[in-house]
């Protein structure tokens, strides 16, 4: 399977946000163009934690993203570098981002629904 980031479907659309996504077996693989500003934070409060408990792999193409973990660490990636981000984090971003997103598809399905309805609530 291969696909041209922009070509996946789109996942979720808000003002300047844009995610694309689908499953191909068992991984989630997404491509994510966040505007300056964008946190995740507020859309991930009641989720367990109100953190993602899913863990990324991924690939980050342009600008930078800043996770916080349980433990209250951050990380800041940015363009050309990989990261792996275990579960139990949140994330923003200061200046804009644009990545690659790799996840066990299982484990972040319910993570999207809830970005969802979140969204579809606001």
């Amino acid at each position: 399977m291969h696909s041209a980031g922009n070509d996946l479907p789109i996942e979720m659309q808000a003002g300047e946000i844009e995610t694309r996504g689908t499953t191909w077996g068992e991984i989630s693989v997404r491509s994510l163009d966040l505007p300056a500003g964008t946190d995740f934070t507020p859309l991930m409060e009641g989720l367990p934690g109100d953190r993602c408990g899913c863990p990324h792999w991924g690939y980050v193409l342009s600008g930078s993203i800043t996770v916080k973990y349980d433990d209250g660490t951050e990380e800041t990636t940015t363009e050309g570098e990989l990261f792996h981000w275990p579960g139990g984090h949140t994330g923003w971003t200061d200046d804009g981002v644009r990545f690659l997103e790799f996840s066990p598809a299982a484990e972040i399905e319910p993570v999207l629904a809830h970005f969802a309805a979140k969204l579809a609530s606001a």
